[in-house]
């Protein structure tokens, strides 16, 4: 089974279920809460990416997994991260802004960092990974820009019926990624079983350090609990869904080890922020 035919529909259900819990107005959140998204997005759209950098360098990842632990740093925020936001007591309606955002943002930013990537991905000089920029791009705006698109467009013109699918798909969010990441575990298990030990560590400390960075920033520019939680979570959670559809895409790298990274983040970060969660719901009893 070609994962590619999987994790595409996946994708674009995600985003367009995004899609339907906006609308125009929303994004006057920007000037309400100025220093909670730009923060929240040096966060998300620097910090993380930057630190996944550091972690494959550190650990002197092959090519492949170099690439892909960038990729999974340098994605944007997942749609989990609203739910897990709600959960904490955090600000629901800054995450929502925060992931529409960060999805918007990194359509162009991920296909920069990723050329530059595949640069530092060269191996006895000659480069064993090549990064079609181009086909990144349209990929993005097709799959992500495009179902946000109409996801808000269907919420204009029709708020009661997309109240209804929007109900509908962000109950499937979660265990469509589950099954995506438990198809793609049982086809690669001998390279992930080979590996789970390195990559297990490199994003585990990766989340931890990203989560850590994120509340410490939100704590030395004084933002309000309920904005400090959100902030986290979105930090910690990130799509996955787009990192394994740039790896596997036959436009893109065509390569499923690239994706391995992403497979285990997408693991890892439920693991992590489910035990914050559950921290703070602990805490408050």
């Amino acid at each position: 089974m070609n994962t590619i035919f999987i994790v595409l529909p996946i994708l674009t259900l995600l985003m367009f279920d995004l899609g339907l819990t906006l609308r125009v107005g929303d994004f006057g959140l920007v000037l309400k809460q100025p220093r909670a998204v730009i923060i929240a997005l040096v966060g998300q759209i620097v910090l993380l990416p930057l630190l996944a950098f550091a972690v494959a360098v550190v650990f002197k990842l092959p090519p492949e997994f170099f690439v892909g632990m960038v990729l999974i740093g340098c994605c944007p925020g997942g749609s989990s991260s609203n739910v897990f936001s709600m959960l904490a007591k955090g600000d629901v309606a800054l995450s929502v802004m925060l992931t529409a955002l960060s999805s918007i943002i990194t359509l162009f930013t991920v296909p920069l960092i990723m050329a530059w990537t595949t640069q530092w991905s060269m191996f006895n000089g000659q480069s064993v990974i090549s990064l079609p920029v181009g086909n990144l791009l349209v990929q993005n705006l097709l799959l992500m820009f495009l179902p946000i698109v109409i996801g808000i467009a269907v919420r204009r013109c029709w708020p009661v019926a997309a109240s209804k699918i929007e109900r509908v798909l962000s109950k499937l969010a979660f265990p469509l990624l589950i099954l995506l990441a438990t198809i793609f575990f049982i086809q690669h298990r001998s390279t992930i079983s080979d590996n789970i030990a390195l990559l297990g560590l490199c994003v585990t400390l990766l989340l931890i350090c990203a989560t850590g960075g994120a509340a410490l920033l939100s704590r030395l520019f004084k933002l309000g609990y309920r904005q400090r939680r959100t902030i986290v979570i979105e930090v910690g959670m990130q799509n996955a869904a787009q990192a394994i559809a740039i790896a596997s895409s036959p436009f893109i790298f065509n390569n499923d080890t690239i994706a391995i990274p992403a497979i285990i983040y997408a693991l890892m970060m439920n693991v992590v922020l489910l035990f914050y969660v559950g921290k703070i719901v602990v805490g408050k009893k």
